[in-house]
């Protein structure tokens, strides 16, 4: 072993002493700490036994917001970014969580496909089946509904972003650094801080409406206080199903809104009940993968479904944040309009024949 191996190796032991040294006496990492600890994982630098070790310690202490400022800085660094395209209105990016869902139908690409064709440009990251969850992830929905995303260069994907208005980054092409962590979730059984980061991370370089879904109460402080330090200009985050950017119509959307003014973040919470605006009802379950595509299928042919009022709640809101119309009433009757016209799915076959070019 080298050196310059060792003293990585001593500089990770250090780190991880810090947070994995019980109730109470472990200490929080410094932005720029955590920043270093997450480089030494992503580029394993850090022995696997370290990195198992630090993954469960830092899922035990729970990591603060300064924390996971540095962790999103190396991801920053480390990872892969689109760059700004023209557009007038701020790109959506949905931070739906890596491994997928297993309990409820998913909305986001059909909310994706409404806002493109709305001219309002979607970024919709993710990777494959993942532990602990292994839940469906959008990048098998894209692929059953014709779109060949895995392959995609990153300079390709930024080509179809600006051409099309959808943009993708699949982690197992575009960010291998992070790919390459997957395997830890299947070996400690749990999911790991850096689950925490994927709902957080916005691979998005220009101005963006960064969607944060989330599950529990102290996960929405904590990205609103991350984001607070990082000075993100302007964000969403989203009770949605299962950790997802998908709102409920089974119970109030619970929503936060923030925006940087002049130097200081202004917050508004926003609680949308699906019944004031004619969408109350159950959320789809979750379906088999070709069932699923069947009932996207009739929703793209202009057809009425409990998927599609699904995806019309969800993008009639998007539509209104990102300022596309003046009002959420505006927003569902846009979403309404544009699936049945078939400007919807003209927009999906566009992006195909995008794709296919490349």
């Amino acid at each position: 072993m080298s050196t310059s191996s060792e003293t990585t190796i001593e500089q990770f032991r250090d780190l991880l002493k810090q947070v994995g040294s019980g109730t109470h006496t472990s200490k929080s990492l410094s932005r720029q700490e955590s920043a270093i600890a997450t480089e030494l994982m992503l580029r394993e630098q850090a022995t696997p036994a370290q990195i198992g070790a630090f993954m469960i310690a830092q899922r035990i202490k729970r990591p603060t917001p300064t924390e996971l400022a540095g962790m999103l800085d190396t991801y920053d660094k480390l990872g892969p970014k689109l760059t700004e395209i023209e557009s007038a209105y701020p790109v959506t990016v949905f931070c739906n969580p890596y491994d997928g869902r297993s309990r409820t139908a998913p909305i986001t690409p059909l909310t994706a496909l409404i806002l493109a064709a709305a001219d309002c440009p979607v970024v919709v990251p993710g990777g494959d089946r993942m532990p602990t969850k292994m839940g469906l992830p959008t990048a098998d929905i894209w692929q059953a509904l014709g779109l060949e995303i895995t392959q995609l260069s990153l300079t390709q994907a930024q080509q179809i972003l600006a051409s099309t208005g959808l943009g993708f980054i699949y982690q197992p092409t575009h960010f291998p650094l992070a790919e390459a962590m997957v395997p830890y979730r299947q070996q400690i059984g749990k999911r790991p801080t850096l689950a925490t980061i994927e709902i957080m991370w916005s691979p998005y370089a220009g101005k963006s409406n960064l969607v944060s879904g989330y599950v529990h109460p102290p996960t929405e402080e904590r990205t609103q206080a991350t984001f607070t330090q990082r000075s993100t200009p302007f964000f969403t985050t989203v009770k949605g199903l299962e950790g997802s950017c998908d709102m409920s119509r089974a119970r109030t959307a619970i929503l936060g809104l923030s925006e940087l003014k002049e130097g200081e973040l202004h917050t508004e919470r926003l609680l949308l009940h699906p019944r004031d605006y004619g969408f109350d009802g159950a959320d789809l379950e979750f379906l088999p993968l070709d069932e699923l595509i069947e009932q996207y299928w009739a929703v793209l042919e202009g057809k009425e479904n409990e998927i599609g009022h699904s995806a019309i709640w969800n993008s009639g809101f998007y539509l209104w944040r990102v300022g596309r119309v003046k009002s959420l009433e505006d927003g569902f009757e846009l979403g309404r309009s544009l699936l049945a016209t078939g400007a919807v799915k003209a927009k999906l076959q566009s992006i195909k024949s995008a794709i296919y070019m490349m």
